[in-house]
């Protein structure tokens, strides 16, 4: 496990739920595996190897594409508790009996709804980019969202420009460089989802982002500890959701990046990697 890499890794298949999920499992074997989520119409190429492989030094990483998604059998649900309930069965078919879970973007909704109905599989949190039920501009993709997801460009990868970093020269730099590093791996990459996976998730997207009475209660029921990240700057998942998660969640603790958008771990890898890997391995108290 250990000599193998983002960029190297065997896809596997393992039967759950009725889905044959797709999954890459490598890096240190010790420990309690973090377990990935994967953001809006993502698959398991779409993470940065920079982070992957700088978490990889320490821990057992897992990468899989939910149910629906890209190299992974069935269909995508249209709720996030379903998403979790199929990300539940996917660990339990591992025969992991503790893990540690990672949600970016609606990988957070559902790497939350993992904690909601496994509790005891739960570890620790990381939330990246995300945001609560009912939170702040969550019942529809933001305006700026539909914009950019909308929009037209020459070069496909281009959009992931737009939807992680700002406009900035900083921004767009790092983003380029993230460009670079997103295509290293050149053999065995994961199929771009179809076109029925992203209409099925706006649907979930809706029904988790939709006004609750008193949305926030369910996160005083989470105590896990939670290590909450986003940029200060993020227009697809709006910054103020990562606070509410932060005021909420019994046990949590919040890092906003400068000048940064939603993917505000791909603009800073390094320090993101220093920041996980540094929360995971404190002592639980």
């Amino acid at each position: 496990m250990t000599q193998q890499s983002h960029q190297t890794a065997t896809t596997q298949f393992v039967d759950a739920n009725g889905v044959r999920f797709a999954y890459r499992r490598f890096g240190k074997a010790a420990g309690v595996p973090l377990v990935f989520n994967q953001h809006f119409t993502g698959t398991m190429d779409h993470w940065d190897p920079a982070v992957i492989d700088g978490l990889a030094k320490d821990r057992e990483v897992i990468l899989f594409n939910n149910a629906g998604v890209s190299s992974s059998s069935g269909d995508v649900p249209t709720s996030i508790e379903k998403m979790g309930a199929n990300a539940v069965a996917f660990i339990k078919a591992l025969k992991l009996t503790k893990v540690d879970v990672l949600g970016f973007s609606i990988g957070g909704f559902v790497a939350q709804e993992i904690v909601l109905q496994a509790p005891g599989l739960v570890r620790r949190l990381v939330l990246v980019g995300t945001g609560p039920r009912g939170g702040e501009g969550m019942a529809t993709l933001t305006p700026e969202a539909q914009e950019i997801f909308g929009a037209a460009y020459d070069e496909p990868d281009h959009l992931w420009l737009r939807v992680h970093f700002t406009k900035s020269e900083k921004g767009q730099t790092a983003g380029r460089e993230f460009l670079r590093r997103f295509r290293l791996r050149s053999e065995n990459r994961d199929p771009e989802v179809d076109g029925k996976v992203a209409p099925a998730q706006i649907e979930a997207i809706g029904k988790w982002g939709s006004p609750q009475d008193k949305p926030f209660e369910y996160l005083k029921t989470i105590h896990q500890p939670t290590l909450v990240v986003n940029g200060g700057k993020d227009v697809i998942v709006y910054s103020v959701n990562s606070f509410i998660l932060q005021q909420h969640l019994p046990n949590a603790q919040l890092i906003l990046y400068p000048d940064a958008n939603h993917g505000s771990q791909y603009q800073y890898p390094t320090r993101f990697v220093r920041h996980v890997s540094q929360f995971l391995s404190e002592e639980d108290v």
